[in-house]
Order: structure tokens, then C-alpha cells, then sequence
């Protein structure tokens, strides 16, 4: 059976058990984190967080697609979408 999703309840109950903080108080500090890479990511900025990885925006020109229910040909417009690159010691983690 597969592990549910890390949400940011966890996330702010690690912070709680790791740091002691009151639970409101790390929840509003995992939120922060998280707006301040949105805002950086929305902002065209890459993000890098050392021994985990990099986000970056990259564009996707527009492209001929097909509409996989009726075979029809049709365009995909041109659009920015977030990709992540590990870093080296994430990467050798998991594949070890």
C-alpha cells in the first residue's frame, strides 16, 4: 500500500515535534516558506535549496498537439511551468 501524501499538516507537526513550537506558531511558519517560494517561483527567480534541489520556471513553446478522444489536431498555447532539479545528494539517497 502506497504512503499517503506529505501535506502541510505534517510538515508543521515535524517542525512542532522538531523545534517545540506551538503548533499554530509552525504552521504559520510552514506557510511562510511556502508563500515566499511561490512569490519567488511567480517572480521568475529560481529557487535553490542546498542538499535538496532547484526549482526553476521554464517556458514550453506552443506546439501542435492531439486530442487523445477524437484524434483531432490542435494547438497547445505557450506556457511557463515549475520544474525541479535534485540535487546530487537527494538523488544518490534515493537511489541507493
Amino acid at each position: 500500500m502506497a504512503k499517503p501524501n506529505l501535506t502541510r499538516k505534517d510538515l508543521a507537526q515535524a517542525v512542532h515535534e522538531k523545534i517545540g513550537l506551538p503548533k499554530q506558531n509552525s504552521a504559520e511558519i510552514v506557510d511562510a516558506v511556502f508563500a515566499h517560494l511561490k512569490d519567488s517561483l511567480v517572480a521568475r527567480e529560481p529557487v535553490k535549496l542546498v542538499q535538496f534541489g532547484t526549482f526553476n520556471v521554464r517556458e514550453k513553446s506552443a506546439r501542435q498537439g492531439r486530442n487523445p478522444r477524437t484524434g483531432e489536431t490542435m494547438e497547445i498555447c505557450k506556457r511557463h511551468m515549475v520544474s525541479f532539479k535534485p540535487s546530487k545528494g537527494l538523488r544518490d539517497q534515493i537511489n541507493s
